[in-house]
């Protein structure tokens, strides 16, 4: 048994600044703790890692003993139960550095978007983050990145310059487009099939402000299938410099809730655009019906968070996605009658429009660029009820469906169809059985033939 040297005063191993954590040892359960609760990790062995030396560290123990391994920063997106192996968290390494002058910002394995965008306020500019401030930049990136402004500037990988990484032959790499293509693509789409990264370099875009916010109508005045015709009309005018999304949440009728959402099904639109005609772009939206709730205004960037207004509590979840060649109306608002009020368990719909720069080309494995929506699908239940509610919704979107998409499949570990053309997936798992020959990274959504538990 490969030991690690050292130890505190709570009989934890300690290797350099982080910590190795086992069952019984004092704060294993508080590391463990992540945004998506629904779920039971229980390593054998945790590495609370604090430096990149410590990722050496972890990877090569469990190289050496044959333990699979996972990686958490924050844990929003975990593919699902895990028993034993090795999980290394990385929420201590949260240096955030921008150099203003390259409009470039290197963050590290832990690093939140909050972070990023608060560091980069000061110089005027932005990162492609996502909706919610608590994601973690790193896995949130290698899987994609569709952010706020994705129509704009493509997805958040199609703008990394660089990508430290510690690979299953415990050597820490610096790759770049240059030095390792082959590895540069597979990190950026692939999710964490390839090693565990420990940091990124990654490009800014020079935006301080931006016009944005949500318009919100209650679906059971104006009809849910109402505001998505008008919607989908809609995307047909807009530029490029507007992303947006459209969404249908049945709020519970709970005291927790604002009082205008309180027990009401509602049906919004939430956009961004860096264009100075945001109010004559959205003029056509406002003639759907009677407004619920108007949150749309110039803001500055910092505040972009406030236009979908994500939960920011832990909570249990699962979801998947489909990314849509078209948006048959027809189909999806018989998806959206399934998911509505009558539901079983509560469901938020979600739909975004795709397109403009996220169909251009890129040096990584980021699939599907040719899809037009993507629509997803979320619910606060455990796995089989989630299933046997959502199953017959994307049912429903099937013949107009080219795949999933990888950033949106919460607790779908047990799935890997769809994720990837299959070109893309042959070529991906060549890489794999090359840079992990034994499939020491299957904690994930995992490429290698037969998966691996």
């Amino acid at each position: 048994m490969n030991t690690v040297d050292g130890t505190d005063h709570t009989g934890s191993s300690r290797f350099t600044g982080g910590l190795v954590l086992r069952p019984g040892d004092a704060g294993y359960e508080d590391e463990l703790a992540g945004f998506q609760t629904g779920f039971a990790q229980r390593p054998a062995v945790i590495f609370a890692a604090a430096s990149a030396d410590d990722v050496v560290t972890a990877v090569r123990y469990a190289a050496a003993e044959g333990l699979p391994v996972g990686v958490q920063a924050t844990g929003h997106g975990l593919p699902g139960d895990a028993e034993g192996g090795v999980l290394i968290t990385t929420r201590r390494m949260d240096g955030v550095r921008v150099d203003a002058k390259a409009r470039t910002v290197r963050v590290q394995a832990g690093v939140r978007w909050g972070q990023v965008v608060a560091a980069a306020e000061p110089y005027g500019l932005a990162p492609l983050n996502g909706s919610a401030p608590g994601v973690g930049a790193v896995s949130y990136t290698l899987s994609g990145g569709l952010g706020i402004l994705a129509r704009e500037f493509g997805y958040a990988a199609d703008h990394v310059r660089a990508l430290d990484v510690v690979t299953a032959d415990g050597r820490l790499r610096h790759v770049t487009p240059a030095s390792e293509p082959d590895l540069y693509w597979a990190l950026l789409g692939g999710g964490h099939n390839f090693g565990v990264v420990t940091e990124l370099e990654t490009g800014l875009v020079p935006v301080a402000r931006l016009y944005g916010g949500s318009l919100s109508f209650d679906a059971a005045e104006v009809g849910p299938a109402a505001v998505l015709r008008a919607y989908e009309r809609w995307t047909r005018t807009v530029p490029s410099t507007l992303t947006s999304s459209f969404a249908a949440v049945p709020y519970p009728d709970i005291p927790a809730m604002p009082p205008h959402l309180r027990g009401r099904y509602v049906a919004s639109v939430r956009v961004a655009h860096t264009g100075a005609d945001g109010e004559r772009l959205v003029a056509p939206l406002r003639e759907t019906g009677p407004v619920l709730a108007d949150s749309l205004r110039e803001m500055p960037y910092a505040e972009s968070h406030t236009i979908h207004s994500d939960p920011d509590f832990p909570h249990t979840y699962y979801g998947d996605s489909a990314v849509l060649r078209e948006l048959d109306v027809e189909a999806v608002a018989g998806l959206l009658a399934l998911t509505g009020p009558g539901a079983p368990t509560m469901c938020v719909v979600q739909i975004n429009h795709l397109g403009g720069a996220l169909a251009g080309d890129a040096p990584n494995s980021v699939p599907h660029r040719e899809g037009r929506f993507l629509v997803r699908l979320l619910t606060m239940a455990d796995r089989a009820t989630a299933r046997a509610g959502l199953d017959p919704a994307f049912a429903l979107v099937a013949p107009w469906t080219i795949g999933r998409a990888l950033n949106f499949a919460f607790g779908a570990g047990d799935r890997t169809e769809g994720l990837y053309g299959p070109g893309t997936r042959k070529r991906l798992a060549g890489l794999k059985s090359r840079y992990d020959p034994a499939n020491l990274f299957r904690r994930n959504y995992n490429l290698a033939d037969g998966g691996g538990s």
